[in-house]
């Protein structure tokens, strides 16, 4: 079967897709390439990968592209479900025999619930890493002898057995190559990434037990398995040669610093490429290691410090203190690093106390830019199952009709409206602080183009907030 790997349109600037690691419109248009849909893409003749919210394509536009394939797979989400089997619906409709398969954290924890909810619109969906199992349904191996896979028969749910982790991510194909084929690399922005940029996975897994975190506890797992140095080195230098418009790489696996001796072998053999890289790190990666990446290139981190408040970071089971925070800070300012900080309002234990106390903390911290966002508790975590049994989750809607994040959590002496409004307060008083905003003023007065880039994107935020201001919960 010849397939499509169709990231679906949802709501306007949404980055919900495979690669995503916050599935809500943004507050300043940023997208992520959908990765995890390219590997298969890239082990199977024919295929194409559509990323529908980017190229702008509507819902009639990508029915139209379906027609063409046999087999349509959608990465889905919690807050994108129902929209997506819609998707799947009328794609059956306009070509019956076409295969619809569903993938994503959300089907790999309900795969039953999820083929009753489609009532037919779904014939299957992946349970966990797909890449394997759609490349051997492609090549018609039946279907129960697919591991990993969930599909109904006869009125009956058949699971088949569960598909052992990929260990050998040497094996795959290099996810840049499908980018530069099927999708427009210009479109894709990240507002604190050079631009334009590309991700790529060195590793999948995460050993971190963050009670929050999707992918990890749903998807990829807890064990780290690493590609070869040599490997991502290959990838790289194909990216210099081939993508010469790229400006930054971002190794956006869930924790590239987990495994030090893994990060160091592949930042002394992309070196002498000479160039310019991005992370996601852990607030606990220490001097040496950062150095050594320094020196090879890399320029900014991502880090998710969630809180500022001891007893919630143990609450959630972060395994990095304020203290290994602010020493990581220091040595990233040292070193030229700069840093992305990413908190969470809402996480058990939060008070109005801890909220004042996470911002005090950010703007003493005075990173480059942050992201704020709210505690969704999706199923399958740690946190959902935390937040069942407590009674704190109000509503079961993630987004609003626009696909903004609400609040879905209440506390007793701390409502979901309250949690809602704290996201505006820390994004004001972090950026409108006299420091920020002169440092900004400096940057736009040397540089046109961070003068053209601050002011669309302050326009975006600001047109943002009175989206959300318009939200009730």
């Amino acid at each position: 079967m010849k397939p499509l790997f169709l990231n679906p349109p949802t709501f306007e600037d949404f980055d919900g897709g495979a690669g995503a690691r916050y599935q809500a419109s943004r507050e300043v248009t940023s997208f992520w390439f959908p990765t995890w849909l390219t590997y298969p893409a890239g082990m199977i003749p024919g295929s194409r990968v559509v990323d529908a919210p980017v190229q702008r394509l509507d819902l009639a536009a990508c029915l139209e592209i379906a027609k063409d394939y046999d087999l349509v797979v959608m990465y889905t989400s919690t807050p994108t479900l129902a929209i997506d089997v819609e998707t799947a619906r009328k794609i059956k409709a306009g070509k019956p025999s076409t295969v619809t398969v569903l993938t994503g954290p959300h089907v790999t924890i309900l795969p039953e619930e999820s083929l009753r909810f489609a009532s037919g619109a779904v014939d299957i969906v992946c349970r966990g890493e797909f890449d394997y199992a759609v490349k051997e349904l492609c090549e018609g191996k039946p279907w129960e002898e697919v591991e990993g896979i969930s599909f109904l028969k006869d009125g009956q749910v058949t699971h088949t057995k569960d598909r052992a982790i990929l260990t050998d991510l040497d094996s795959l194909p290099f996810s840049s190559q499908i980018y530069k084929r099927d999708l427009p690399i210009e479109e894709y922005i990240i507002p604190h990434i050079k631009h334009p940029y590309v991700s790529i996975y060195t590793s999948r897994g995460c050993p971190a037990r963050c009670v929050f975190c999707l992918w990890p506890q749903t998807y990829s797992g807890h064990k780290m398995r690493t590609r070869s140095p040599e490997n991502v080195y290959e990838e790289v230098r194909w990216i210099k040669e081939n993508l010469p418009q790229v400006k930054d790489i971002s190794f956006d696996d869930d924790t590239f610093s987990a495994d030090k001796k893994h990060a160091i072998a592949v930042a002394r053999l992309i070196k002498p490429l000479n160039v310019s890289w991005v992370i996601n790190a852990r607030a606990n990666c220490d001097y040496e290691t950062l150095k050594e990446m320094r020196e090879a290139g890399l320029h900014h981190v991502i880090v998710g410090f969630e809180s500022g408040n001891e007893q919630i970071l143990k609450n959630i089971k972060k395994g990095v203190t304020k203290a290994q925070a602010i020493e990581f800070t220091k040595n990233c300012k040292k070193l030229g690093i700069t840093i992305h900080g990413a908190f969470i309002m809402g996480l058990p234990g939060e008070t109005k106390e801890t909220i004042k106390e996470t911002i005090d903390y950010a703007i003493k911290l005075d990173l480059d830019s942050i992201q704020v966002s709210l505690a969704s508790p999706y199923p399958g975590t740690e946190f959902y199952a935390m937040a069942k049994k407590e009674g704190w989750i109000a509503s079961d809607s993630f987004l609003d009709a626009t696909g903004h994040q609400k609040c879905v959590i209440n506390y007793p002496g701390l409502s979901n409206q309250e949690i809602f409004d704290a996201v505006e307060m820390f994004y004001k008083k972090f950026y409108f602080r006299p420091k920020y905003i002169a440092r900004s003023i400096f940057k736009m007065i040397v540089d046109s183009e961070t003068r053209k880039k601050l002011l669309k994107e302050g326009a975006q935020y600001f047109e943002y907030m009175k989206k959300r201001k318009e939200l009730k919960m």
